[in-house]
Parts: C-alpha cells; sequence; structure tokens
C-alpha cells in the first residue's frame, strides 16, 4: 500500500502543478482548449486577472499577454503633400490591448511584431492621406499662438503687425488627431487594440528640396517686411512734416511776442527818458554826457582826436557843465 502511495502522491502533484497558472502583474492571461479561446457565459473572451488561477491540465494552454501601454517607434517614412513635395516625416503610437481574445486570433497568437505591422499599415495609410491634402507650411506649423515674439529680419526688428502677417494657420495637431481619431475604431475592431495617442515627432524636408523651400519662405518674409518698412518710412515723413510745421508756427509765434515786448520796452524806455529830460534837463545832459566818456573811454587802446573847448568835453573843463 506505502508503495503505490508515492505515486500518487506524485501524481496529484504533477496534476495539481499542471492546473495551476499565475499571472503577474501588467499583465493578462487567456485559456486556449482545443485551440479555442475560452469564453465566459457572455460569449467573451475570458480575462484572467494577476494572481493564482485554475485550469484543466492536459487540456487548457494559458496564453499570457502584456496589458500595459505599449510604445510603436516605427521608422520615417516619405510623404507627398499637396503641392507634390516630399516630406520625411518620423512618428509614433502609443497603444495597450483591450480585447485580448480579438487580439490573439488577429495576430496569429499574440504576436506583437505582427500587430504592430498591422497597426502600422493603418497608421500609415491615414497619415497619407491627411499629408495629401494639405501644403508644406500647414503640416509644419502648429496653430497660431496669441502671444507673439517679435522677429528680426536682415537685422531689422519687426512689429507685432508685421509678425502675424508671417504666421500660417498651421494643421500639424490637426493632422494628429485626424489620424487618432481615423484608426482608433478601425484598430479595435480588426486587432482589439485601442489607439491611445499618436504623435509626429520629426517632420524633414529631403536635402534635394530643402534649400528651394527656404528661399522661398525667406523671399516671402522678406518681401512682407519691405512692406511694413515702405509704410513706416512713409508714417516718418508724415510725422516728421506735421512736426517741422508746429516748429515753424511755435518760432513765429515767439518771433512776434518778442517783437512786440521789444517795442512796447523801446516805448517805455523812451518815455521814461522823456519824463527825465522835462524834469530836470541839466541832470539829463550831465548823465549823457557821463555814458558817453564810459563808452568812448572803454577801451585804453582808443585814440580820440578832438578839440578840448568843445561841448565833448564841457563837463571836465567846468564842473557845473557851463560855457566860460
Amino acid at each position: 500500500m506505502r508503495k503505490l502511495l508515492i505515486p500518487l502522491l506524485i501524481v496529484a502533484l504533477v496534476v495539481v502543478g499542471m492546473s495551476v497558472f499565475i499571472i503577474d502583474e501588467g499583465e493578462r492571461g487567456i485559456v486556449i482548449r482545443f485551440g479555442r479561446v475560452l469564453k465566459d457565459n457572455n460569449d467573451a473572451s475570458r480575462i484572467y486577472e494577476p494572481g493564482l488561477h485554475f485550469k484543466m491540465p492536459m487540456f487548457d494552454r494559458v496564453k499570457t499577454l502584456d496589458a500595459k501601454i505599449q510604445t510603436m517607434d516605427g521608422r520615417a517614412d516619405r510623404f507627398v503633400t499637396s503641392e507634390k513635395k516630399d516630406v520625411i516625416i518620423d512618428s509614433y503610437v502609443k497603444w495597450r490591448i483591450e480585447d485580448f481574445g480579438q487580439y490573439y486570433l488577429a495576430t496569429g497568437g499574440g504576436n506583437r511584431l505582427t500587430a504592430e505591422a498591422l497597426l502600422e499599415r493603418k497608421v500609415t495609410d491615414v497619415l497619407r492621406a491627411e499629408i495629401g491634402s494639405r501644403e508644406i507650411k500647414q503640416i509644419v506649423s502648429g496653430p497660431r499662438n496669441e502671444v507673439v515674439t517679435p522677429e528680426v529680419i536682415d537685422g531689422e526688428e519687426l512689429s507685432t503687425e508685421a509678425v502675424r502677417a508671417l504666421e500660417v494657420d498651421g494643421e500639424r495637431d490637426k493632422i494628429m488627431e485626424e489620424v487618432l481619431n481615423d484608426t482608433r475604431g478601425s484598430a479595435m475592431a480588426d486587432l482589439g487594440v485601442r489607439i491611445v495617442d499618436f504623435r509626429m515627432k520629426k517632420i524633414n524636408l529631403p536635402d534635394e528640396i530643402s534649400e528651394s523651400i527656404y528661399r522661398r519662405m525667406r523671399a516671402e518674409r522678406e518681401s512682407v517686411a519691405r512692406k511694413h518698412r515702405s509704410q513706416g518710412r512713409e508714417k516718418a515723413e508724415v510725422i516728421r512734416a506735421q512736426a517741422e510745421l508746429e516748429v515753424a508756427k511755435i518760432l513765429a509765434e515767439a518771433d512776434r511776442t518778442a517783437r512786440v515786448t521789444r517795442g512796447e520796452a523801446d516805448a517805455q524806455s523812451a518815455n521814461i527818458y522823456s519824463d527825465a529830460y522835462n524834469k530836470d534837463p541839466e541832470f539829463f545832459g550831465f548823465l549823457r554826457s557821463l555814458r558817453a566818456y564810459e563808452k568812448s573811454f572803454s577801451d585804453k587802446s582808443d585814440i580820440l582826436v578832438l578839440d578840448p573847448k568843445s561841448d565833448f568835453f564841457q563837463y571836465m573843463n567846468n564842473a557845473n557843465g557851463a560855457e566860460k
């Protein structure tokens, strides 16, 4: 009896070991029985969450699938725009398995490489259609910002209005949104995966057309810059002419006021002299002679040839100023 007990225990342990399976964290499991995915009562694939589970030994096979978000970073591909210009776009897709049974069947047993190849084909087809309906400047530009930073062309800073005129309403974000929306439904229906996000991380131009594109963009910007410089010079001339007119008006008014003030002062001075002469003619004559002496002898190098008995020296010869 003891001899039979040991083999039975070994067989029992083997059967229990074959009936137990563990799903790790971040993974989900499905059970394959006779080549079919085991389903629940709702006719949906039975999904085994992380933890300890049981299965029928010998008949059931467990397939574990990664439930985390995956990143498909494919190679850069060439696309043609509406202008018949080539662009090289490097993009990536974030995705994860939503329907594990559908994913298993659609990818030939849960092969990730197969899933990404099918997913890349869907994304590339939609992206090619979106790129083919737009121009290069719409593809490489994002949405127009409200806050505009000044730009410099040929060493001259452009005004905010000039910069706004150079901007283009880009549709890069719209393209990514359209690709995400158009591929999300078909990816779920065909592969059982949910596309979480799609991004174009790099947009390059082929070397053979890069220089021509840059020349055209530079010419467009220089044309707009010349237009705004011309308008600026025109406004400057108008402002300068208005300023010169204001200056001429101010100077004319100041000259008129100065002449009126000077005439009034001369008249007032003449009145003062006249009043002084009428009050004391002798003193007035004496004062006028002193001023004449002061002006005549201000410079020591001056030489005057006069008759000492002339009226000019009457107050020097006689203190009273009377004639002898």
